[in-house]
């Protein structure tokens, strides 16, 4: 509790303290766009995209007066435009329009003001008679996407969250002694997460993210466990025990199975340090201190405050009584349906496969991609001047034009290299861009930056540049941020798998069961990437809930957060019920008994459990960001669609066709884990704990 308080105190220090930007060292984007910015100020935000429209030819009117004031709000501001280069690229083709690029200076973060609205005003107050001028460009599209506000704040979010999580532990438990414990376990992980954090950023900067998933995944996961041993707790004290056999009997099996699920969410998250992107990698050890912290505080505090508790647990009912009783598990609705699986196993197993299937569909046509400009949502200037672009025929690549850093002697053989490329509209040195022996070359892409033809003109962009010349800009680097991820997913992967399935083989004293786990959890990391691909990849229901029309793409990280957080906590509900299982089959022998058992025992605490993770991961889809609402959305969904369709209906329908193989460990392999063999004897005798 002293720790806890503390936390409050380090919770307020280490806001001052997070990372607020990624970097991508060793690939050629990144680096270019580093020495961009070192030599000239500017290069790794993207670009302004100043629009003027009039209804004459516009190179007759004098912009210049326009765009350096537009400029001058942030100092420093780098500019390209037919002012200063003369290249018919920046114009629409009946000269009526014209663009300019204004890249603002310093380096691209979550939070440093670029003054948007200054910009487009001193564009407007500067331009000529007879011109409208919008402001449109990456930035202020994801201002209009977000109407111009930051959501809600980490607080908000977590109090959000938590109001959700105390309705639904009303619920579940009726008592408010029962309701408050799991709710005060989700503060103290919460805020000594926070303690063990600020102490990390000493050592190693840590990403701004990790703030949100110490609120929204510390509260989920601390309550999760909480609910576990509370479960056990009141269901050994129905039974007739005494507090401290209680007690005891809930450390044994519900503490054991809360370290087990813990440590496979911190593997999970853990393996994020194998990217080389140091800000993931910061997201990695961050996030796997939030489940590593709900342990302790799930087997230290909360066992005492159970010892302190008692009986009164069951006091002071604010529900019906019939929802404080602690009923019998095998005569519940879930024992109905324990029943009924294990009379029709393979019914329901096609059932849960035909569902699986259908989402695997759409998940397999991922596309892992930023949303082009023409998807963002939204209304206002930034809209209209994106419209006004795409109406006069300019191309879109305007939003992510190439940055070419070249020696100052080679910046013709660029130009005239670059522009005879296919899948480029034209290429310019402007005034001013050169420095130190240095220059920079501007290219406009025919094609969104964010879209698959861009690809192939960065690769000829490359090929066409002479030595000592390189590639910078927005759209290559997030090409090669994609690269950096997923050209390494697969080292992730293996790394997750072969650790989950070592500790799982060792906590279910099996080879088969462990094995059908990280299957059955990769097919629902599959289903959660079709529900993000069918809601906002392919626009079914995003606009009209989220106001997000299709995006044809899911953004890069998103897919690489869901599996690292999805991918443990759904190992979270295998554990709690295969753990039930396993315990019911030393006891009884019997493989039909224990899926009876453990799927009655914990199908209430395994649906409620995923119940509170939703809300907490719904709560982030009220965060205006695009990107922030996948994320959310995908969570939540994955996490309910784990809890139904995966644990309550594949997971006991296999364990019943799998039969006694379930439970085989033979010697050579219970001997390195440490633990005892296992036969798969059709009628096993029950093995003391003792043994």
């Amino acid at each position: 509790m002293v720790l806890t308080i503390f936390g409050a105190f380090s919770a307020a220090k280490v806001s001052h303290r997070w990372f607020e930007s990624f970097s991508i060292p060793g690939y050629s984007a990144y680096e270019t766009n580093q020495k961009v910015l070192k030599t000239f100020g500017t290069g790794e935000r993207p670009p302004f995209v100043a629009v003027f429209h009039a209804n004459g030819d516009i190179t007759k009117v004098n912009l210049e007066r326009s765009i350096d004031r537009a400029a001058g709000v942030n100092p420093g501001s780098r500019v390209s435009s037919y002012v200063n280069t003369h290249n018919a690229m920046y114009l629409s083709k009946d000269r009526h329009t014209a663009f300019a690029e204004i890249y603002p200076p310093g380096e691209n973060n979550f939070t440093e003001d670029v003054h948007i609205n200054d910009v487009r005003s001193a564009l407007a107050a500067n331009a000529p008679p007879g011109v409208t001028t919008h402001l449109t460009g990456l930035l202020p599209l994801e201002d209009a996407s977000s109407g111009g506000g930051s959501g809600p704040s980490v607080l908000t979010e977590a109090l959000i969250g938590g109001g959700g999580a105390l309705i639904i532990l009303l619920f579940v438990f009726g008592t408010v002694p029962a309701v408050a414990m799991p709710l005060a376990i989700a503060l103290a992980a919460i805020l000594n997460t926070f303690t063990l954090v600020w102490g990390l950023t000493y050592i190693t900067d840590v990403s701004i993210v990790v703030q949100f998933l110490i609120a929204l995944v510390g509260l989920g996961v601390a309550i999760d466990y909480a609910l576990l041993m509370i479960f056990r707790f009141r269901e050994e004290l129905a039974a007739g025990e005494d507090l401290e056999t209680a007690l005891t009997e809930t450390m044994t099996h519900a503490g054991r199975s809360v370290i087990v699920s813990g440590t496979t969410v911190a593997v999970g998250l853990l393996s994020m340090v194998i990217l080389p992107l140091p800000f993931i990698r910061s997201i990695g050890i961050g996030g796997m201190l939030i489940p590593a912290v709900s342990v302790l505080v799930s087997i230290t505090l909360l066992p005492a405050m159970l010892s302190f508790l008692g009986l009164r647990i069951n006091k002071l009912r604010v529900m019906p009584k019939r929802m404080v009783a602690v009923s019998d598990p095998e005569t519940s609705w879930w024992g109905r349906w324990a029943s009924f699986v294990v009379r029709r196993p393979w019914p329901v197993a096609a059932v849960g496969t035909a569902i699986v299937g259908l989402l695997l569909f759409y998940g397999l046509q991922l596309n892992p991609s930023e949303a082009q400009a023409k998807d963002f949502p939204g209304k206002g200037d930034a809209i209209t001047g994106r419209q006004m672009l795409a109406d006069s025929g300019i191309s879109p690549g305007a939003m992510k034009p190439f940055v070419i850093l070249s020696s100052k002697s080679d910046v013709a053989e660029v130009v005239s290299g670059v522009q005879d490329v296919r899948g480029v509209e034209g290429a310019a040195a402007p005034t001013g861009w050169s420095q130190d022996g240095k220059a920079l070359v501007e290219a406009i892409p025919s094609d969104d930056g964010s879209s698959k033809a861009v690809r192939g003109t960065i690769d000829r962009v490359k090929n066409a540049l002479p030595p000592g010349a390189t590639l910078g800009g927005v759209a290559p680097e997030d090409r090669d941020f994609v690269h950096a991820v997923y050209g390494n997913f697969g080292y992730v992967l293996l790394f997750v798998i072969l650790l989950t399935y070592v500790l799982l083989a060792r906590a279910f004293r099996s080879l088969l069961l462990p094995l059908k786990a990280v299957i059955l959890n990769l097919v629902s990391l599959g289903a959660a990437y079709g529900i993000i691909v069918f809601i906002f990849q392919q626009g079914h229901g995003s606009e009209a809930i989220w106001n997000v029309p299709a995006t044809q793409s899911i953004i890069p990280w998103i897919p690489l957060m869901i599996f690292a957080f999805l991918y443990g906590l759904s190992m979270d509900y295998e554990v709690f019920m295969l753990t039930r299982m396993r315990e019911a089959y030393d006891e009884t022998g019997d493989t039909k008994t224990a899926i009876q058992l453990g799927l009655a025992r914990t199908g209430k605490l395994v649906t409620s459990a995923a119940l509170v993770l939703m809300f907490a991961f719904f709560v982030l889809s009220t965060s205006p960001g695009t990107d922030i609402k996948q994320f959310g959305i995908g969570l939540a969904a994955g996490i309910i669609f784990d809890a139904t369709v995966i644990r309550a209906l594949l997971v006991p329908a296999l364990v019943r066709l799998m039969g006694r193989w379930n439970w085989w460990l033979p010697q050579w392999a219970a001997r390195p884990l440490r633990t005892r063999a296992s036969a798969p004897a059709p009628e096993a005798r029950p093995i003391p704990e003792s043994a």
